[in-house]
C-alpha cells in the first residue's frame, strides 16, 4: 500500500499530466489561430476540417458507446437499462429539434436518464 506522500505525489502527477494534454493542443494550435504568417494555408485548412468535423464525430462515436448497452443483451433478460438509454436519446433528439440548444438538449437527456435508472430500478 502507498504511504500518505506517495499518494499526494501521484496525484499531483496525474493532475499535471491531464492538465498538460488537455492545454497542449490549445497552446499548440493557438498560433495558427491567430493567424500568424508562419502558417501555411495547408495546416490553417487542416485547423479548420478538424474544427468542423471532429466534435460531431466524437459526439457520434460518445452516443454509439452509450447506447451499447442496449444492444448487449444477455439470453433470457429484459433490457431495461438500455430502453432507458433508448429513451433518453430519443428525448434529447427530440429536444435538440425543438429548441435547437445543445446545453439545453444533452442537459435534459441526461436528466432524464439518471431520473429513469434512479427511480425506476
Amino acid at each position: 500500500m502507498n504511504s500518505v506522500q506517495e499518494a499526494v505525489i501521484l496525484v499531483f502527477a496525474m493532475a499535471a499530466s491531464i492538465l498538460f494534454c488537455r492545454a497542449f493542443p490549445f497552446l499548440f494550435f493557438s498560433r495558427v489561430a491567430k493567424g500568424e504568417k508562419s502558417a501555411s494555408s495547408k495546416s490553417a485548412a487542416f485547423i479548420n476540417f478538424v474544427e468542423r468535423v471532429v466534435p460531431p464525430v466524437a459526439m457520434t462515436v460518445l452516443s454509439f458507446n452509450a447506447l451499447g448497452a442496449a444492444f448487449r443483451i444477455p439470453a433470457g433478460e429484459f433490457p431495461v437499462e438500455g430502453l432507458f438509454g433508448l429513451g433518453a436519446a430519443a428525448f434529447t433528439a427530440v429536444m435538440h429539434l425543438w429548441k435547437r440548444n445543445p446545453l439545453i438538449s444533452i442537459f435534459g437527456g441526461t436528466a432524464l436518464y439518471m431520473i429513469l435508472i434512479r427511480v425506476v430500478l
